[in-house]
């Protein structure tokens, strides 16, 4: 009686183990790659708002750096960010996307709002930010996002970063991804994770 007992009980735990790893499995996953924390910043947007890392709190949000006289990379990054915007929206996924140019003499709110135009942003939760100083955005760029944005030596162009990045609800930037090619259901797949 003991030994039917036990296999009863053991054939019951046997089967809720075996539901909570199904369950499991179903759940993305995320795994950070970076622990770089934001830098704090209030910087005006294509509506000539002010948008700083406080208005940011407790929200998940994608990065990147543009310019609007950019005659090489920006364009594309920028159609690729208002693709995943659209996939965003499709997938009811609430997360921000900020756009830091990198070019702030040139690029006012207006021209901003323009060049945004041209791809469809939807302002709603994409700001492209400018207000500062070449330094300013300098050491952003070198501080949060480990990476370059300067004037390029000889010409009216920019070298900066073309990833994506990911930043998490308290301010820390914790992924990034190719901006050109995009991993599209990756970049899905994680904001559906940190965004639970």
């Amino acid at each position: 009686m003991n030994l039917k007992k036990w296999r009863i009980q053991f054939g019951v735990l046997l089967v809720v183990f075996s539901l909570v790893a199904l369950t499991a499995c179903g759940q993305p996953k995320f795994e950070a790659t970076y622990d770089w924390p934001m830098a704090d910043f209030s910087f005006t947007n294509q509506d000539n708002q002010q948008l700083g890392l406080s208005d940011l709190k407790g929200k998940v949000w994608l990065a990147n750096f543009v310019f609007t006289n950019c005659d090489t990379v920006c364009p594309p990054m920028t159609a690729n960010m208002a693709k995943l915007q659209k996939q965003m929206a499709d997938e009811k996924i609430n997360a921000e996307i900020v756009s830091f140019s990198v070019d702030p003499t040139r690029d006012t709110p207006e021209t901003l709002k323009e060049f945004a135009s041209k791809f469809q942003a939807d302002h709603s939760n994409w700001n492209f930010l400018t207000g500062y100083t070449e330094e300013e955005i300098k050491a952003i760029a070198k501080s949060s996002f480990k990476t370059l944005a300067e004037a390029e030596p000889g010409t009216d162009q920019f070298i900066h970063s073309t990833k994506i990045f990911l930043i998490n609800q308290e301010g820390i930037v914790v992924k990034g991804y190719n901006g050109l090619e995009v991993p599209y259901e990756e970049i899905i797949s994680d904001l559906k994770a940190i965004t639970k």
